[in-house]
């Protein structure tokens, strides 16, 4: 299995339009990031966890010529802006699927009408197909993902485990029950926001206790803001297994 970190950042990116703060002045590629997002291929299959409004930039600069659907954590734009820009995809391959909570079907629905709608339905458009997630496990191509349920605050987001990988993002509180399903995995991905504490977001204290808990071969932070640091200075500091991830880093599993 290989993931690509399409995105690394939070929900402003790094550099934040019009900012003097020394990240976002930062001539280190690795502090340059875009939305959150990543790239997942096995076999012949090639997934995308969430769509955001970097998603035309990343496919580019990744020459990536198909994908086989896009999975959704959680309904907010970060996440989902992008999704307009499935329509070269669209027209190689035909309907898009993609998979969501209920809440993000409706949500998409909502803001993306045009290509929901099947009356009067402009030729442009793209069309995608729906698949509704629950908690439980689900199908990808010839593999079985498990949802991990985790709180954004108060909102409802899933993270992902394919099987020794586990994505998840924009986490603040998780269950005893979920952390269990991630029992065993190899590979971490966690978001980890900045220093201090936030609402909504584990700081960087949060995600290596998570990560201890957890005990994966290997852990990257991802949905990292200008206010975490350099890249170059927080890398040096974090546990030898820990690493910050950035854009288009590849990694094997």
């Amino acid at each position: 299995m290989e993931v690509i970190f399409l995105g690394t950042g939070t929900s402003q990116g790094i550099p934040i339009i019009g900012s003097t703060h020394p990240v976002c002045l930062s001539e280190d590629p690795r502090d340059k990031r875009l939305r959150v997002s990543v790239l997942i291929s096995w076999d012949d299959y090639t997934y995308v966890v969430d769509c955001g409004p970097d998603f035309r930039q990343q496919m580019l600069a990744n020459n990536v010529m198909k994908i086989d659907g896009i999975v959704f954590t959680h309904e907010h734009a970060d996440h989902t802006m992008g999704l307009d820009d499935i329509r070269p995809f669209f027209f190689r391959q035909g309907d898009i699927p993609i998979y969501a909570h209920q809440r993000v079907l409706d949500s998409l629905r909502s803001r993306f009408n045009y290509i929901f709608s099947s009356e009067n339905k402009y030729p442009g458009a793209p069309s995608v197909i729906e698949h509704e997630l629950t908690n439980q496990p689900f199908a990808l191509g010839n593999l079985d993902v498990i949802p991990i349920n985790t709180m954004h605050n108060r909102l409802q987001v899933f993270g992902f485990r394919f099987e020794d990988f586990a994505y998840l993002t924009d986490v603040k509180t998780i269950e005893q029950q979920e952390r269990e399903k991630l029992k065993g995995v190899k590979v971490l991905v966690v978001n980890a926001l900045r220093i201090e504490p936030h609402h909504s977001h584990f700081n960087l204290e949060e995600a290596l206790e998570f990560i201890s808990e957890i005990q994966p071969e290997r852990a990257y932070l991802t949905h990292i803001s200008h206010m975490l640091g350099f890249h170059a200075e927080v890398e040096e500091q974090l546990p030898e297994n820990v690493h910050i991830a950035y854009d288009n880093l590849k990694i094997i599993i």
